[in-house]
C-alpha cells in the first residue's frame, strides 16, 4: 500500500473535500484526486463516494480512516522526534481505566502526569467493559485479569489479592453458619473459600446488602453491617489501624492490572512517558505499594 496516498486520502476524509484538503495542504486539487483514485484502484474498493453535494465516506473507506489516521499521526510524531532528538511528548493520549483503579488512584496519577508532561493532552474515561483500541481511538488501556490478546501487547505494573473484612464487633463465622456479608453487585457464591492463619477454611454468606461499587461496600462494612470481599489495598488501613479485621484471603487468582497498548502501533513517546510514569509510581507493584499510595 503506498503510505503517502494513504496519508492522501486521510487528509481529503479529516477536511471533507478534495478542496478544503488541497487548501489546508497547499497542494494541487487534481493531485490528492488521482492519488486518491489510485489508492482506491490498488485496493479493489470505492472508499469515497462523489456526489453533486461533496464527498461522502463509504463504509469501507470510513473503516480504512479510523484504523489508519492515528497510526500515520504516530509516524509523524516518531519521525518528529528522531529529528528532534528524541523530543518531550505532546499530543493527545486517550487512557481507558476501569472503575475502581480510576476512583481510587487515576485523578492523582493523571494531575501528576499532566504537571511533569505539560504538552500532552490527557484524556482518561472510566470504562470496566473491553474497549476496542483501535476503532475506539484508544492510545492505552489499563485492565485488571485481561483475556489473551494476540492484538495487544503491555505489562502488569501492579498486584493486588481479596481479603474478607469486617468490623471488630462482628462474630467470625467459618463452616455452615452464614455471615451476613454485603456484595458488589447481583449473584456471587453462596460462601468463600479462604485462607487463614489456622489453614483453609469456608465461609458461608447470607448477603444482606447489594452495593455497585468497592467503595460503597467498604462503607458498610465499616459501619458494621456485614462481611465483605475486599481489595487489599482498599481496606489496609482500616486493617493496620484495627477498624477491621481480616477473616482471611480470599482463594483465587491474583488481582492484575496491565497496561496494554496495540502491538501493531508503534509506541509513541507520550505513550511510553506513560508507562514508565506508572512504572515509578509502583516500583514494586505490590498490594502493599498500592496501598500507600492509596493512603498518601
Amino acid at each position: 500500500m503506498d503510505l503517502l496516498a494513504l496519508s492522501d486520502f486521510n487528509l481529503v476524509a479529516r477536511h471533507g473535500s478534495f478542496g478544503q484538503a488541497a487548501r489546508a495542504a497547499g497542494r494541487p486539487k487534481a493531485t490528492l484526486s488521482r492519488r486518491v483514485a489510485e489508492l482506491e484502484s490498488s485496493l479493489g474498493l470505492r472508499l469515497l463516494e462523489r456526489g453533486t453535494k461533496g464527498l461522502k465516506l463509504t463504509e469501507e473507506g470510513r473503516a480504512l480512516h479510523v484504523r489508519t489516521a492515528s497510526l500515520l499521526a504516530e509516524v509523524d510524531e516518531t519521525a518528529a522526534a528522531i529529528a528532534a532528538g528524541g523530543g518531550t511528548p505532546q499530543g493527545r493520549l486517550r487512557i481507558s481505566a476501569p472503575l475502581l483503579f480510576s476512583q481510587a488512584a487515576m485523578g492523582r496519577l493523571a494531575t501528576g502526569f499532566a504537571m511533569q508532561y505539560p504538552d500532552v493532552r490527557l484524556e482518561v474515561t472510566t470504562e470496566d467493559r473491553a474497549v476496542d483500541m483501535v476503532d475506539e481511538g484508544y492510545d492505552l488501556v489499563i485492565r485488571v485479569n485481561p483475556a489473551a490478546d494476540a492484538s495487544l501487547v503491555g505489562r502488569i505494573f501492579l498486584r493486588d489479592h481479596l481479603v474478607v473484612a469486617a468490623h471488630p464487633t462482628l462474630v467470625q463465622r467459618t463452616g455452615d453458619t452464614p455471615a451476613r456479608a454485603v456484595v458488589r453487585g447481583q449473584g456471587g457464591p453462596a460462601h468463600w473459600q479462604v485462607t487463614t492463619p489456622a489453614g483453609p477454611a469456608r465461609i458461608a454468606i447470607d448477603p444482606v446488602l447489594h452495593l455497585s461499587s468497592h467503595f460503597m461496600v467498604r462503607d458498610a462494612v465499616r459501619l458494621g453491617v456485614g462481611t465483605a470481599s475486599l481489595p487489599f489495598s482498599l481496606v489496609a488501613g482500616d486493617l493496620a489501624a484495627g477498624a477491621l479485621v481480616a477473616w482471611g484471603d480470599i482463594d483465587g487468582p491474583e488481582i492484575a492490572l496491565w497496561a496494554l497498548y496495540p502491538s501493531r502501533r508503534l509506541l509513541s513517546p507520550r505513550v511510553a512517558a506513560f508507562l514508565d510514569y506508572l512504572r515509578a509510581a509502583f516500583p514494586l507493584g505490590t498490594a502493599e505499594e498500592l496501598a500507600a499510595y492509596l493512603a498518601g
